[in-house]
């Protein structure tokens, strides 16, 4: 809600990108001891997460640039210098790097996805405190008692009610990465870690976009999140069903 936390000079601390920064750092300490606990390797958690931040960063970029290319046209230094990110673009981006890095270090894909992604689901979680900061991907107006007013100065519209999407979304994924490391814990289960991710946060990203109101694109009556996310619950689905079904064979 208040974006500029400290300013000396000409520079100023966002808690936008204190937040964001928070997430990267929790997740890849959470993630470095984690595979040096499971015995696997820790290097491979570092270089991972350079590739798909570097990457992800991009892909997030590039898929806010197709939706919102009129403002691209409009402002180009400006555009590509603010916050605006589709996380989608950063997720797909960053998967299909993270498998071509796994590929050539010749290292299970899988296994390093079910062990990161509790802590992908923690580094969105703490990120959108950041969105909240800023009053980036703002809610709708509402009159309901858990609306919140922006002040002047924040991206969202102030001096209006709107819904608290930023915290309601924070808090899923915190609450989404709490189920993943469940999931982990159990042998059984640890292997649908990553479809179970995908899953759970395609539903509730699907859910919440029918409460926000700021400019995201659309593909007819969906707003653009939408559209993947039904792509991406049922690539979930099926992957489960097929992971299902070959354990029975097996079994």
């Amino acid at each position: 809600m208040y974006n500029d936390w400290l300013t000396i000079g000409n520079f100023t601390i966002h808690g936008y990108g204190v937040m964001i920064a928070l997430g990267f750092i929790s997740a890849l300490l959470i993630s470095y001891h984690r595979a040096k606990v499971n015995d696997m390797k820790p290097d491979a958690i570092l270089d991972l997460a350079l590739w798909c931040v570097i990457s992800g960063f991009v892909g997030a970029k590039g898929l806010y640039l197709i939706v919102e290319w009129k403002s691209f046209i409009a402002n180009p230094i400006h555009f590509i210098s603010g916050s605006g990110f589709v996380v989608y673009g950063g997720i797909v981006t960053g998967i299909l790097v993270g498998l071509g890095y796994c590929k050539v270090k010749k290292i299970n894909f899988f296994e390093y996805l079910n062990l990161i992604v509790p802590q992908i689901a923690l580094a969105q979680g703490i990120g959108r405190f950041g969105c909240f900061f800023a009053g980036c991907c703002y809610g709708a107006p509402t009159e309901s008692f858990l609306g919140i007013v922006f002040p002047e100065g924040s991206i969202a519209p102030a001096g209006v009610k709107l819904w608290p999407t930023q915290l309601i979304m924070a808090f899923g994924d915190l609450a989404i990465a709490g189920v993943l490391l469940l999931l982990w814990k159990n042998e059984k289960l640890r292997k649908f870690t990553g479809e179970s991710y995908m899953l759970l946060y395609g539903i509730g990203r699907f859910l919440i976009e029918f409460l926000r109101n700021d400019n995201r694109g659309s593909v007819g009556a969906l707003s653009t999140s939408q559209f993947i996310s039904i792509f991406i619950v049922a690539l979930a689905i099926i992957l489960i069903s097929v992971r299902l079904f070959w354990q029975k064979k097996k079994g």
